[in-house]
């Protein structure tokens, strides 16, 4: 429309002077002579007209100039376009060949563009023909970035090393908190991540490729055809971040798939996600902003936005299911995730901000912060309502043979596993503690925070013991037999002991703890030994009678008592091997030493074989034989 309007405006200023000149040459004729203006204005049109040739002319030629070049160019251009190769895979040189006359063909549009007659027919014709060259010479561009960025990706061999860890943690493996000791040995060595890393970058496209992207990215941003440059830029590396996603097992899971997941698939899950947010803003991305910076640094704002582009659709997967995971049943278990999380995230956040540092991707780091705190909080309810859960563990039946139960074990070596969070936990208990304090002064707040000097949390995990300890007194309460309440609780004690001074908790709950509770568990020894002995031992003692009589009695009555301890308290079982052996040994020692002034007696009254079924070895081999937890009865033979 506006070249039909500007063709119709010249043809009308063509009749117009036209029309002028015909009425100059009518005038010329008519008239005789010419005066002084006429002669000056005539000579200013002759000089006029000459100009106007000159200039006609030189346009001309340096129209036929320009319409070479781009013939030219054109033809180098298409050359390139109808070999089936990609112009990179042509050989040194060529692809900046190609770009040269790409970049040639820019400048003639260009210089078109601001031609003064370039309203013209001819000037518009080969404005068109550049710029339909320009547009195929752009698309082509835009395969051959993508071309180039495959053929030049580095791979990240290194990165699929590190992988190996991460399939270690296979579903077979993952477990809860376990019970028993060997199984939470596995857990120690498996639960926690490997050694962290900080963050690097390395090169994602091999520099040798750099400076022809840049080349590039340079020509068609000059061309006005950035939109496409980055349109192709940013789906090959979203297409890449995908990709290196799905090399890390990391999957799409809405919060319904999270939710459906049964504890031990959703601790690998989150196993998963550690390495990979680790992987993914230790690693790659830091390699992937340095990248686009490299190629689009020069251009503004543009670097930034390709970057926050490529990069927020797997960020927002990795954010996904940190939330969802938030959704889940908050249960004891569960702590160790959590925390890990927590850890992962709370590392390389600062790395997240310099990331995503820019305006537009604020929004993001504002999420993670969010999802930081909502982890620490819910790993703080969990850790506090820790107590309320071991308390909750109630039974109405002993357990079996004294031991040590299962909750105890549970709750040593969940709190032995704690001991490689505790820097995160006591800076979680510490928020907690001063938000707790607020209604109190500044000296107040002082004397809270270093009471006894201790951590806060060591002052939980002592919590956590104490409701433990609790919980066994009221389950030994259960156990009919005095004695075995006494086993029961010395077991477990002790294995309270032995866990906190042979682990890094005794650093948390300090040698008086451990001291205490060493007099406790002896104290329970003490008490089972003067329970189950001192009646049956006090039928040995020399009580001044010497009739036969009486003393085939105590005979009798000792041996049915020994019988009845050993077949009820071989079945009774004391696990750690060398408390089982000191109690066999005090416990002989005892008898022994009472039996024998009583065997003395006997012989000196001559009471038969009959009455005297036990000789002082008899009896210590047959203390050896308890608490083995196997029942045995004895057969009224004497062991030779």
């Amino acid at each position: 429309m506006e070249y039909c309007e500007s063709e119709t405006a010249a043809a009308e200023s063509e009749q117009h002077l036209i029309a002028a000149a015909y009425h100059i040459v009518k005038a010329l004729g008519a008239s005789k002579t010419l005066n002084n203006d006429m002669k000056r204005i005539l000579t200013d049109l002759d000089v006029q007209l000459s100009k106007m040739t000159a200039v006609q002319e030189n346009e001309a030629d340096r129209t036929r100039e320009m319409e070479n070049k781009l013939k030219f160019a054109q033809r180098k251009i298409m050359s390139f376009q109808s070999r089936s190769l990609k112009i990179w895979d042509l050989g040194p040189g060529e692809d900046y060949g190609y770009l040269k006359a790409v970049d040639e063909v820019r400048r003639l549009a260009e210089i078109l563009q601001n031609m003064p007659s370039n309203q013209t027919r001819k000037v518009k014709q080969l404005l068109d023909e550049a710029e339909n060259i320009l547009h195929k010479a752009m698309a082509r561009l835009q395969e051959e970035l993508v071309h180039i960025l495959s053929k030049n990706m580095q791979p990240l061999e290194h990165e699929f090393v590190l992988l190996e860890s991460c399939q270690v943690a296979s579903l077979e493996e993952e477990s809860t908190v376990p019970n028993e000791d060997e199984s939470f040995e596995i857990l120690s060595q498996r639960g926690r991540r490997g050694p962290d890393c900080e963050q690097y970058v390395v090169d994602l496209v091999h520099p040798r490729a750099i400076p022809l992207i840049k080349c590039i990215a340079e020509l068609m941003f000059a061309s006005n055809y950035d939109k496409e440059f980055c349109q192709s830029f940013i789906s090959f590396w979203k297409q890449a971040l995908d990709d290196y996603l799905i090399n890390l097992h990391v999957k799409q899971l809405s919060i319904d798939d999270v939710l459906k997941m049964d504890w031990k698939r959703l601790t690998y899950r989150i196993r998963i996600w550690c390495r990979a947010t680790r992987r993914i803003v230790g690693f790659y991305l830091a390699s992937q902003k340095r990248l686009f910076d490299k190629i689009l640094g020069e251009f503004g704002s543009t670097s930034s936005s390709c970057y926050i582009e490529t990069s927020k659709a797997s960020v927002s997967c990795l954010l996904n299911f940190g939330q969802a995971v938030l959704i889940c049943p908050p249960r004891p278990e569960r702590l160790f995730c959590l925390l890990d999380m927590y850890e992962t995230l709370s590392k390389f956040l600062p790395d997240l901000g310099d990331l995503f540092a820019e305006e537009a991707g604020s929004l993001v780091e504002i999420e993670f912060h969010e999802l930081l705190k909502r982890l620490g909080n819910s790993a703080k309810e969990i850790f506090l309502e820790f107590g309320n859960h071991v308390a909750s563990n109630t039974s109405t039946i002993p357990f079996t043979s004294g031991s040590i139960t299962h909750l105890t074990r549970y709750v040593m070596n969940y709190i032995m596993l704690l001991v490689e969070y505790g820097d995160t936990l006591n800076s979680l208990l510490e928020e907690q503690n001063l938000e707790n304090t607020d209604q109190f002064s500044q000296a107040e707040v002082s004397q809270i925070i270093n009471l006894n000097n201790t951590s806060p949390m060591a002052h939980s995990l002592k919590s956590v013991t104490s409701v433990l300890e609790a919980n066994l007194d009221t389950k030994s309460d259960l156990y009919g037999d005095e004695s075995l309440k006494h086993i029961f609780m010395m077991n477990n004690i002790h294995y309270m002991v032995q866990k906190i001074e042979n682990s890094q908790l005794r650093w948390y709950f300090g040698d008086e703890w451990i001291r205490r509770h060493v007099w406790k568990f002896r104290q329970h020894e003490t008490c089972y030994e003067r329970i189950t002995w001192s009646s049956i031992l006090s039928q040995l003692k020399d009580d001044g009678s010497k009739g036969k009589a009486m003393l085939k009695d105590k005979c009798r009555k000792f041996n049915t008592a020994f019988e009845e301890v050993y077949k009820s308290q071989t079945a009774w079982k004391i696990p750690d091997a060398q408390l089982r052996e000191e109690l066999r040994i005090s416990t002989s020692q005892k008898v022994i030493h009472a039996y024998r002034p009583f065997a003395s007696r006997l012989a000196k009254c001559c009471i038969s074989d009959k009455y005297i079924k036990y000789t002082e070895d008899d009896l210590g081999n047959y203390i050896w034989d308890l608490f083995e937890g196997s029942p045995k009865s004895l057969n009224h033979a004497k062991r030779r």
